[in-house]
C-alpha cells in the first residue's frame, strides 16, 4: 500500500544510489510504500538531460518508476491545487510557493499520502503530512 509521496531530491538521490538515501527509504521502497508525482519525473528528467550517458540514466529512472509509481494529474488534484493556492496566498496565508511543488503537494493531499522532501516550504502548506529529511545525511529533520 503506497504511503509516501517522494519529492525531486529524495528521488533523484534513490536514483543514484547515494548511500544516505538508500538507508532512508529502502524500507520503504521494499515494502512498495513509496509513489511519486509525474511532475517529479518531469524534474528529474530535466537534470538527467544534462549527462552524457543519458540514455541509461532515463532507462533507470523508468526502471525506478515500476516500482515507485507516478501519480498523474486529475481533475481533484487540480482543484486541490486551486484551494492550496487561495490559502497560501497573502493576507490569508504565508505566502505561495512554486506552481510545481503546490502540485505535488495537491498530489500527495489528494491520494492521503506524507510527502518525503527536503523542501521546508511544502511544510507551509494546511494538511500537508511531510517527512522532511536533511539534504545531506537523508535523515529526518526534527522540528
Amino acid at each position: 500500500m503506497r504511503r509516501y509521496l517522494v519529492d525531486t531530491t529524495p528521488l533523484a538521490a534513490l536514483l543514484n544510489n547515494r548511500p544516505p538515501a538508500l538507508a532512508t527509504l529502502r524500507p520503504y521502497l521494499s515494502a512498495r510504500e513509496l509513489a511519486t508525482s509525474m511532475l517529479v519525473y518531469g524534474e528529474v528528467i530535466e537534470s538527467l538531460k544534462g549527462h552524457p550517458d543519458f540514455p541509461r540514466r532515463q532507462r533507470a529512472l523508468r526502471a525506478l518508476l515500476r516500482v515507485v509509481s507516478p501519480y498523474l494529474l486529475n481533475y481533484r488534484v487540480m482543484e486541490r491545487y486551486a484551494d492550496i493556492r487561495r490559502q497560501l496566498r497573502p493576507p490569508h496565508g504565508p505566502g505561495l510557493i512554486g506552481d510545481v511543488d503546490t502540485l505535488i503537494a495537491a498530489t500527495a493531499l489528494t491520494a492521503g499520502l506524507t510527502l518525503i522532501t527536503t523542501d521546508a516550504d511544502f511544510e507551509r502548506v494546511p494538511g500537508l503530512a511531510v517527512l522532511r529529511l536533511d539534504r545531506t545525511t537523508f535523515r529526518p529533520v526534527t522540528q
